[in-house]
């Protein structure tokens, strides 16, 4: 499977790729990568680990901001959804959104998702150059991430390195879509898909994106 190759629901379960996808990047690379993010306006910080992401994620997002966290594996797995979704400390979009009856109210839903106050979520690789790449099977959390969230926070574990787009792409449809296939039936009881992807290139507006990178893998 490449990432040209279409990837559509199916029945039968999507297999991940040998490929070497989960090796973390060295700490030169990442100063490089978040040399490459600075130079397009990405705030950029190396931290040591998840709990450390954690803490800084709590720093940088207001008391009561209106806050929607992305379906995300290094936020459930760090600690970060729960803090957001769970400790009352904020509006969680997440949590509103369930109590909502999808019949009556989707797009008041869909608005609320695309501009929250705060977006947090990760990405499915980070390229040497300096871009990040993003999949979806709904799209629900790319408005945010594309603009429309006055904020966003990127979580990004090392192993989502990559050198170039191309490769991000190889990683997106040869590993993470296979392992998010894997948890949406576990988790929704339906199969997931590659039905739409962002590459954010650059930030146009300074101060608005923060990532922080990890030393430690985490996450698809």
């Amino acid at each position: 499977m490449t990432a040209s190759t279409p990837i559509t629901a199916s029945s039968t379960p999507i297999t991940p790729s040998a490929a070497p996808f989960t090796a973390p990047a060295t700490g030169e690379l990442l100063e490089r990568v978040a040399a490459a993010l600075k130079e397009k306006n990405f705030d950029v910080e190396i931290l040591d680990d998840a709990a450390a992401a954690r803490a800084r994620v709590k720093d940088l997002i207001p008391e009561g901001s209106a806050v929607f966290t992305v379906a995300s594996e290094t936020l459930r797995l760090s600690g970060i959804e729960a803090d957001i979704n769970e400790s009352g400390r904020y509006d969680s979009v997440k949590a509103r959104g369930l109590t909502m009856d999808r019949a009556s109210q989707m797009a008041e839903i869909w608005r609320m998702i695309a501009c929250p106050d705060v977006v947090v979520g990760s990405v499915c690789a980070v390229t040497e150059t300096g871009s990040l790449v993003a999949a979806s099977a709904s799209g629900s959390q790319l408005p945010a991430f594309a603009g429309a969230a006055p904020r966003a926070i990127w979580v990004v574990g090392a192993q989502k390195v990559v050198p170039d787009l191309d490769t991000a792409l190889r990683r997106v449809g040869e590993y993470c879509v296979p392992l998010e296939d894997e948890r949406a039936r576990k988790v929704y009881g339906v199969p997931s898909a590659l039905n739409r992807l962002l590459v954010l290139n650059a930030e146009p507006h300074p101060g608005r994106g923060t990532v922080l990178l990890l030393r430690e893998a985490i996450g698809f």
